[in-house]
């Protein structure tokens, strides 16, 4: 395995937030353009690594901080929609051909915009940025857990599910924040035969997840990283408990982002991510960049990082885009399209030459 070779892949993106992949160049020109004065560094490299620097302080809460800045440029419709259509763009080069962006529209709205616009305007971006890519981009809507808003993010992304939004979440700061606290947003979710994923088991533990799953209908968890606290046991002699049995038993999708979760502490380093372990277990596992902009990272860099630390070839990582298809928001015939048509004969040409290469 090499980044070359990765790259070349077609990949499913489940866990990508929007105010979290800018380009550093884009926040600079955006900042200068719309008068937002707080920038650490008017300089791209710095600035990268300004924000890089931040995510790396082994806390969720204070990862959030970074996000003051990249949420204050876009509080625009032209900025907004420029940072989807980057994005767009962006994740296409990468080799991502389904992906699910997700963003609070509710922290867009300081200059003005309604929610709709908001939506609207990123919807824009990402039409425009896919066109003639093989990328399918789809737009979560975040609510603000320490927020009360819940209820109308719901109500506005099951607005705009034939436009562009497959789905809504919760995200934020997740300790004292239970899922539970915004039940009326998931049940109206729910009987509008709509899609929740749900911000559980990052920075909180095993009640978190529960909630998310048996209280409030999570079809995902994004990242659920805490359920390997319900596994007990040695390599190879796990023992799962009633939590963790119950999510693999149903299949519940883990929205899995080692290089964030490096960052806020939850591992010391990718070779020490529970992702190996919960692989070898079977759990439906998927691999996502969470921010690229503060984790410095892409997919292709997700995966070469695990390629590297547990010896993975291009049957497992096969396995974990089809299990991405497989979870993915998206219409089923749409999700067996891309299962069947890109991802299975990408990979196939992709054994084929990299076994000439040998």
């Amino acid at each position: 395995m090499n980044h070359e070779l990765l790259h070349q892949a077609p990949k499913a993106l489940l866990h990508d937030h929007l105010d979290g992949g800018l380009r550093p160049q884009t926040v600079i020109e955006l900042a200068d353009e719309y008068g937002y004065r707080n920038l650490p560094t008017h300089d791209v490299s710095e600035l990268a690594n300004w924000f890089n620097r931040g995510a790396k302080r082994n806390d969720l809460v204070l990862y959030l901080e970074t996000f003051a800045h990249t949420v204050g440029v876009m509080q625009h419709r032209d900025a907004i929609e420029r940072v989807a259509y980057e994005c767009a763009v962006d994740l296409a080069a990468d080799g991502v051909v389904y992906a699910e962006v997700r963003f609070a529209p509710e922290l867009n709205t300081e200059a003005g915009l309604t929610l709709d616009e908001v939506v609207q305007a990123v919807l824009a971006g990402f039409e425009r940025g896919s066109a003639g890519t093989d990328l399918t981009i789809y737009l979560i809507c975040c609510a603000m857990r320490t927020a009360a808003r819940s209820l109308e993010i719901a109500e506005l992304a099951v607005r705009w599910r034939d436009q562009g939004v497959v789905g809504f979440d919760i995200a934020g700061a997740e300790a004292g924040y239970p899922p539970t606290r915004h039940l009326d947003a998931f049940q109206f979710v729910q009987r509008s035969n709509f899609h929740a994923t749900i911000h559980a088991g990052e920075a909180f533990g095993l009640p978190s997840i529960w909630e998310a799953v048996q209280w409030c209908g999570a079809e995902r968890l994004g990242h659920g990283v805490r359920i390997v606290d319900d596994i007990t046991g040695t390599p190879g002699d796990e023992t799962l408990g009633r939590l963790a049995a119950y999510v693999r038993d149903r299949r519940i999708p883990l929205e899995l982002c080692p290089t964030s979760n490096v960052g806020t502490g939850v591992c010391a380093s990718i070779a020490e991510h529970p992702i190996g372990m919960l692989r070898r277990l079977r759990f439906r596992v998927t691999v996502n960049t969470d921010n690229r902009l503060m984790s410095d990272t892409s997919m292709t860099k997700e995966m070469t990082q695990l390629a590297d630390a547990f010896g993975w070839g291009l049957d497992d990582f096969e396995w974990l885009t089809i299990n991405a298809m497989k979870s993915a928001f998206a219409p089923f015939p749409e999700r067996l399209s891309i299962i069947n048509g890109l991802v299975k004969p990408r990979y196939a040409l992709l054994r084929k030459s990299s076994s000439v290469s040998e």
